[in-house]
Protein backbone atom coordinates (compact mmCIF):
# COMPACT_ATOMS: atom_id res chain seq x y z
CA UNK A 1 0.00 0.00 0.00
CA UNK A 2 1.46 3.11 -0.78
CA UNK A 3 1.24 6.71 1.61
CA UNK A 4 -1.13 9.50 0.45
CA UNK A 5 0.79 12.47 0.53
CA UNK A 6 -0.86 16.17 0.29
CA UNK A 7 1.70 17.44 -1.94
CA UNK A 8 4.24 15.28 -3.88
CA UNK A 9 7.31 17.89 -4.97
CA UNK A 10 9.60 16.17 -8.03
CA UNK A 11 13.02 17.80 -7.79
CA UNK A 12 15.60 19.16 -5.28
CA UNK A 13 16.46 22.36 -6.71
CA UNK A 14 16.29 25.77 -5.91
CA UNK A 15 12.23 25.79 -6.92
CA UNK A 16 11.38 22.54 -5.49
CA UNK A 17 13.18 23.20 -2.12
CA UNK A 18 11.40 26.49 -1.83
CA UNK A 19 8.12 25.14 -2.62
CA UNK A 20 8.99 22.38 -0.18
CA UNK A 21 9.65 25.65 2.64
CA UNK A 22 6.52 26.94 1.61
CA UNK A 23 4.43 23.53 1.80
CA UNK A 24 5.61 23.31 5.16
CA UNK A 25 5.18 26.27 6.37
CA UNK A 26 1.09 25.65 4.70
CA UNK A 27 0.96 22.67 7.28
CA UNK A 28 0.76 20.38 3.75
CA UNK A 29 4.09 18.15 5.18
CA UNK A 30 5.37 18.03 1.08
CA UNK A 31 7.57 15.29 -0.01
CA UNK A 32 10.17 16.27 -1.93
CA UNK A 33 11.56 13.26 -4.62
CA UNK A 34 15.29 14.25 -5.01
CA UNK A 35 15.94 13.57 -8.41
CA UNK A 36 18.87 12.80 -10.55
CA UNK A 37 21.06 15.55 -9.55
CA UNK A 38 19.93 16.70 -5.83
CA UNK A 39 20.33 19.93 -5.12
CA UNK A 40 20.00 20.80 -9.37
CA UNK A 41 22.67 22.56 -11.44
CA UNK A 42 23.58 24.72 -8.52
CA UNK A 43 25.98 21.80 -7.02
CA UNK A 44 27.58 22.65 -10.29
CA UNK A 45 28.13 26.17 -9.73
CA UNK A 46 30.96 27.75 -8.23
CA UNK A 47 30.41 31.04 -6.47
CA UNK A 48 27.06 32.61 -6.95
CA UNK A 49 26.99 36.23 -6.46
CA UNK A 50 23.40 36.98 -7.52
CA UNK A 51 21.13 35.27 -5.10
CA UNK A 52 19.82 38.29 -2.38
CA UNK A 53 20.70 37.79 1.03
CA UNK A 54 24.97 37.04 0.75
CA UNK A 55 26.97 39.51 1.18
CA UNK A 56 30.04 37.66 0.29
CA UNK A 57 29.59 35.17 -2.77
CA UNK A 58 28.94 31.81 -1.58
CA UNK A 59 28.97 28.24 -2.96
CA UNK A 60 26.34 26.79 -5.41
CA UNK A 61 26.47 23.38 -3.11
CA UNK A 62 26.33 25.52 -0.07
CA UNK A 63 23.41 27.71 -1.75
CA UNK A 64 21.62 24.39 -1.83
CA UNK A 65 22.92 22.47 1.61
CA UNK A 66 21.61 25.50 3.18
CA UNK A 67 18.32 25.70 1.56
CA UNK A 68 17.74 21.62 2.01
CA UNK A 69 18.66 22.35 5.49
CA UNK A 70 15.77 24.91 5.97
CA UNK A 71 13.23 22.12 4.44
CA UNK A 72 14.23 19.55 6.90
CA UNK A 73 13.89 21.57 9.51
CA UNK A 74 10.71 22.36 9.32
CA UNK A 75 9.99 18.78 8.43
CA UNK A 76 9.60 18.38 4.86
CA UNK A 77 10.48 14.39 3.70
CA UNK A 78 12.94 13.37 1.01
CA UNK A 79 13.65 10.51 -0.32
CA UNK A 80 16.63 9.12 -2.95
CA UNK A 81 15.36 8.65 -6.90
CA UNK A 82 13.29 10.07 -9.86
CA UNK A 83 9.96 9.59 -11.05
CA UNK A 84 10.05 6.74 -13.63
CA UNK A 85 7.16 6.78 -14.21
CA UNK A 86 3.42 8.77 -13.30
CA UNK A 87 -0.72 8.94 -13.99
CA UNK A 88 -2.34 11.94 -14.03
CA UNK A 89 -5.50 11.20 -15.34
CA UNK A 90 -7.46 11.09 -11.97
CA UNK A 91 -6.41 12.15 -8.41
CA UNK A 92 -4.87 10.97 -6.08
CA UNK A 93 -2.27 11.50 -8.67
CA UNK A 94 0.42 8.29 -8.79
CA UNK A 95 4.10 8.42 -9.27
CA UNK A 96 6.91 5.39 -9.78
CA UNK A 97 10.02 6.54 -7.95
CA UNK A 98 12.58 3.65 -8.41
CA UNK A 99 9.46 0.71 -7.94
CA UNK A 100 8.21 2.88 -4.68
CA UNK A 101 4.21 4.09 -5.51
CA UNK A 102 3.55 7.46 -4.33
CA UNK A 103 0.49 9.11 -4.22
CA UNK A 104 -0.38 12.64 -4.23
CA UNK A 105 -3.49 15.12 -4.01
CA UNK A 106 -1.59 17.37 -6.03
CA UNK A 107 1.65 17.22 -7.41
CA UNK A 108 4.47 20.28 -8.08
CA UNK A 109 7.00 19.33 -11.31
CA UNK A 110 10.50 21.01 -10.34
CA UNK A 111 12.64 18.13 -12.35
CA UNK A 112 15.12 21.68 -14.00
CA UNK A 113 16.02 21.23 -17.16
CA UNK A 114 19.97 19.80 -17.79
CA UNK A 115 22.39 22.08 -20.45
CA UNK A 116 23.68 20.21 -22.73
CA UNK A 117 27.56 19.41 -22.89
CA UNK A 118 30.12 18.36 -24.84
CA UNK A 119 30.86 14.71 -22.79
CA UNK A 120 34.05 15.04 -22.69
CA UNK A 121 36.21 14.21 -19.27
CA UNK A 122 37.91 16.95 -19.36
CA UNK A 123 34.88 18.92 -19.58
CA UNK A 124 33.74 17.17 -16.72
CA UNK A 125 36.68 17.86 -14.23
CA UNK A 126 36.82 21.89 -15.14
CA UNK A 127 33.26 22.24 -14.65
CA UNK A 128 32.33 25.38 -12.25
CA UNK A 129 36.78 26.09 -12.43
CA UNK A 130 36.53 27.87 -15.74
CA UNK A 131 34.11 25.47 -17.69
CA UNK A 132 30.10 26.93 -17.38
CA UNK A 133 26.92 26.13 -19.10
CA UNK A 134 25.45 29.78 -18.11
CA UNK A 135 27.46 33.39 -18.41
CA UNK A 136 24.69 35.67 -16.76
CA UNK A 137 25.48 32.94 -13.64
CA UNK A 138 29.19 32.97 -14.12
CA UNK A 139 30.55 35.78 -16.38
CA UNK A 140 31.39 38.03 -13.92
CA UNK A 141 34.22 36.02 -13.07
CA UNK A 142 36.06 36.96 -16.35
CA UNK A 143 36.59 40.59 -16.29
CA UNK A 144 39.27 41.64 -18.55
CA UNK A 145 40.07 37.67 -19.70
CA UNK A 146 39.63 35.68 -22.91
CA UNK A 147 36.91 32.88 -23.09
CA UNK A 148 35.46 30.45 -25.78
CA UNK A 149 31.74 30.01 -26.31
CA UNK A 150 30.71 26.69 -28.15
CA UNK A 151 27.85 26.67 -30.47
CA UNK A 152 26.22 28.47 -32.95
CA UNK A 153 22.47 28.78 -32.29
CA UNK A 154 20.52 31.50 -30.48
CA UNK A 155 22.22 30.16 -27.20
CA UNK A 156 25.79 30.98 -27.86
CA UNK A 157 25.08 34.19 -29.31
CA UNK A 158 23.07 35.19 -26.88
CA UNK A 159 25.74 34.04 -24.58
CA UNK A 160 28.83 35.43 -26.44
CA UNK A 161 26.58 38.92 -26.44
CA UNK A 162 26.22 39.00 -23.17
CA UNK A 163 29.92 37.99 -22.05
CA UNK A 164 31.81 40.86 -24.15
CA UNK A 165 30.41 42.58 -20.87
CA UNK A 166 33.23 41.43 -18.94
CA UNK A 167 35.58 39.04 -21.17
CA UNK A 168 38.44 41.43 -23.58
CA UNK A 169 37.92 38.53 -25.84
CA UNK A 170 35.20 36.34 -26.67
CA UNK A 171 35.98 33.46 -29.24
CA UNK A 172 32.69 31.58 -30.87
CA UNK A 173 34.19 28.10 -31.89
CA UNK A 174 31.17 26.22 -34.25
CA UNK A 175 30.91 22.84 -36.07
CA UNK A 176 29.70 24.42 -39.22
CA UNK A 177 30.31 27.16 -41.59
CA UNK A 178 27.24 29.18 -40.88
CA UNK A 179 25.68 30.06 -37.55
CA UNK A 180 21.95 28.59 -37.02
CA UNK A 181 21.19 31.31 -34.63
CA UNK A 182 18.45 33.90 -35.70
CA UNK A 183 19.27 36.62 -38.24
CA UNK A 184 18.96 39.24 -35.24
CA UNK A 185 21.01 36.87 -33.07
CA UNK A 186 23.97 36.95 -35.56
CA UNK A 187 24.06 40.25 -36.87
CA UNK A 188 24.58 41.28 -33.29
CA UNK A 189 27.08 38.98 -32.69
CA UNK A 190 29.00 39.59 -36.25
CA UNK A 191 28.90 43.51 -35.36
CA UNK A 192 30.38 42.94 -31.46
CA UNK A 193 34.43 43.74 -32.32
CA UNK A 194 34.94 42.03 -29.61
CA UNK A 195 33.62 38.64 -30.95
CA UNK A 196 35.45 36.01 -33.61
CA UNK A 197 34.73 32.76 -35.08
CA UNK A 198 36.10 29.42 -35.51
CA UNK A 199 34.16 27.34 -38.00
CA UNK A 200 33.82 23.86 -38.86
CA UNK A 201 35.44 22.85 -35.30
CA UNK A 202 35.21 20.95 -32.14
CA UNK A 203 36.16 21.36 -28.48
CA UNK A 204 37.91 17.98 -28.19
CA UNK A 205 39.93 18.72 -24.78
CA UNK A 206 39.55 21.45 -22.39
CA UNK A 207 42.97 22.09 -20.75
CA UNK A 208 44.48 21.95 -18.08
CA UNK A 209 43.27 19.42 -15.90
CA UNK A 210 46.41 19.06 -14.39
CA UNK A 211 45.98 22.64 -13.45
CA UNK A 212 42.63 22.39 -12.15
CA UNK A 213 41.86 25.20 -13.90
CA UNK A 214 41.00 26.15 -17.55
CA UNK A 215 44.15 26.94 -19.67
CA UNK A 216 42.76 26.48 -23.01
CA UNK A 217 41.15 24.52 -25.61
CA UNK A 218 42.19 21.67 -27.92
CA UNK A 219 40.19 21.73 -31.46
CA UNK A 220 39.96 19.51 -33.66
CA UNK A 221 39.28 20.59 -37.72
CA UNK A 222 36.20 18.76 -39.00
CA UNK A 223 37.08 19.03 -42.73
CA UNK A 224 40.94 18.04 -42.34
CA UNK A 225 41.35 16.36 -38.76
CA UNK A 226 43.85 18.87 -37.86
CA UNK A 227 44.17 19.63 -34.39
CA UNK A 228 45.07 22.67 -32.32
CA UNK A 229 45.55 24.69 -29.04
CA UNK A 230 43.45 27.74 -28.18
CA UNK A 231 44.92 29.78 -25.05
CA UNK A 232 41.73 30.75 -23.20
CA UNK A 233 40.95 31.56 -19.58
CA UNK A 234 37.08 30.23 -19.63
CA UNK A 235 34.89 28.09 -21.93
CA UNK A 236 31.22 28.51 -22.00
CA UNK A 237 28.95 25.65 -23.52
CA UNK A 238 26.03 27.90 -25.77
CA UNK A 239 24.71 24.71 -27.31
CA UNK A 240 21.15 25.01 -25.32
CA UNK A 241 19.07 23.11 -22.71
CA UNK A 242 17.29 19.95 -22.54
CA UNK A 243 13.91 20.17 -19.93
CA UNK A 244 13.62 17.23 -18.22
CA UNK A 245 10.15 16.17 -19.09
CA UNK A 246 10.36 13.07 -20.68
CA UNK A 247 8.16 11.68 -18.47
CA UNK A 248 5.27 13.74 -18.89
CA UNK A 249 5.62 13.46 -22.95
CA UNK A 250 1.48 12.91 -23.47
CA UNK A 251 0.44 13.82 -20.11
CA UNK A 252 1.23 17.65 -19.87
CA UNK A 253 1.08 19.94 -21.97
CA UNK A 254 5.10 21.59 -23.22
CA UNK A 255 6.07 23.41 -26.24
CA UNK A 256 8.17 21.54 -28.97
CA UNK A 257 11.17 21.75 -27.19
CA UNK A 258 9.93 19.64 -24.28
CA UNK A 259 9.14 22.76 -21.37
CA UNK A 260 6.11 22.58 -19.52
CA UNK A 261 3.33 24.78 -20.66
CA UNK A 262 1.98 27.06 -17.82
CA UNK A 263 -1.04 29.24 -17.18
CA UNK A 264 -2.47 31.21 -14.66
CA UNK A 265 1.00 31.06 -12.46
CA UNK A 266 2.26 27.76 -12.26
CA UNK A 267 -1.05 25.70 -13.11
CA UNK A 268 -0.44 22.93 -16.11
CA UNK A 269 -2.51 21.62 -18.46
CA UNK A 270 -3.86 18.65 -15.89
CA UNK A 271 -5.94 20.29 -12.41
CA UNK A 272 -3.67 20.05 -9.71
CA UNK A 273 -0.38 19.59 -11.42
CA UNK A 274 2.01 22.66 -11.09
CA UNK A 275 5.41 23.22 -12.72
CA UNK A 276 8.15 25.42 -10.99
CA UNK A 277 11.76 26.46 -12.27
CA UNK A 278 13.59 25.21 -15.44
CA UNK A 279 11.29 23.24 -16.36
CA UNK A 280 8.58 25.30 -17.42
CA UNK A 281 11.39 28.59 -18.06
CA UNK A 282 13.41 28.65 -21.07
CA UNK A 283 14.31 32.53 -20.71
CA UNK A 284 15.63 33.08 -17.20
CA UNK A 285 17.09 30.05 -16.06
CA UNK A 286 18.17 31.87 -13.13
CA UNK A 287 18.42 30.43 -9.06
CA UNK A 288 16.00 33.38 -7.56
CA UNK A 289 13.84 32.86 -10.53
CA UNK A 290 13.54 29.18 -9.91
CA UNK A 291 13.09 29.88 -5.72
CA UNK A 292 10.18 32.31 -7.10
CA UNK A 293 8.41 30.41 -9.20
CA UNK A 294 8.88 27.64 -6.28
CA UNK A 295 6.91 29.82 -3.88
CA UNK A 296 4.23 30.16 -6.39
CA UNK A 297 3.68 26.46 -7.04
CA UNK A 298 3.52 25.91 -3.72
CA UNK A 299 0.50 28.62 -2.80
CA UNK A 300 -0.86 27.41 -6.29
CA UNK A 301 -0.73 23.56 -4.35
CA UNK A 302 -2.15 24.86 -1.39
CA UNK A 303 -4.95 27.25 -2.74
CA UNK A 304 -5.76 24.10 -5.06
CA UNK A 305 -6.06 21.78 -1.87
CA UNK A 306 -7.89 24.47 0.20
CA UNK A 307 -10.50 24.56 -2.78
CA UNK A 308 -11.47 20.74 -2.82
CA UNK A 309 -11.14 21.05 1.23
CA UNK A 310 -8.33 18.94 1.46
CA UNK A 311 -6.04 21.32 3.25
Amino acid sequence: MSKLHNVVILGSGAAGLTAAIYGARANLAPLVVEGLQPGGQLTITSDVENFPGFREPVMGPDLMTAMRGQAERLGVEFISGQASRVELSQRPFKIDVDGTLLEARALIVATGASAKLLNIPSETALMGRGVSACATCDGFFFKNQKVVVVGGGDTAMEEANFLTRFASEVVVVHRRDKLRASKIMQERAEKNPKISFVWNSAVVEVLDVGQGKVTGVRLENLLDGTRSDLACDGLFIGIGHQPNTSVFEGLLKMNEIGYLEVHDGTRTSVDGVFAAGDVADHVYRQAITAAGTGCMAALDAQRFLEFHGEA
